[in-house]
């Protein structure tokens, strides 16, 4: 899959997507402190699934009426390290292919998915 990563996402996680066949690219190494809109337009511009932190990009999706192709991947959850993170996010990111297309908030214990 094609995703690309927010500033808030770590390394870790950004490394092991990677080493699962995944094309990430990461906004800390490829355009740092870029805006959100900024950040929206490009992984609509490179029919990429957003994977971020901030909550901010759920209200942009949903008034910049994201093609299917894109999607958006919220975590909100807690780990103690990187590692951990990067786990979390392989193994959420696998379970499921049709994250193109949705707006998907990734809690602790549940996936709320909805249509962009």
């Amino acid at each position: 899959m094609r995703f690309l990563a927010n500033e808030n996402i770590p390394l870790d996680a950004v490394s092991a997507l990677r080493e699962k066949g995944n094309d990430v690219l990461w906004v800390r190494t490829d355009a740092p402190g870029m805006c959100d809109e900024d950040i929206l337009s490009r992984a609509v511009t490179e029919e990429r699934i957003l994977i971020t932190f901030d909550k901010d990009f759920g209200e942009l999706a949903f008034r910049s009426r994201l093609p299917a192709k894109c999607g958006i991947i919220l975590f909100r959850i807690f780990a103690q390290s990187s590692v951990s993170v990067a786990k979390i996010i392989t193994t959420v990111i696998e379970s499921r292919n049709d994250w193109a297309g949705n707006f998907s908030v990734v809690e602790e214990e549940r996936i709320r998915m909805r249509p962009l």
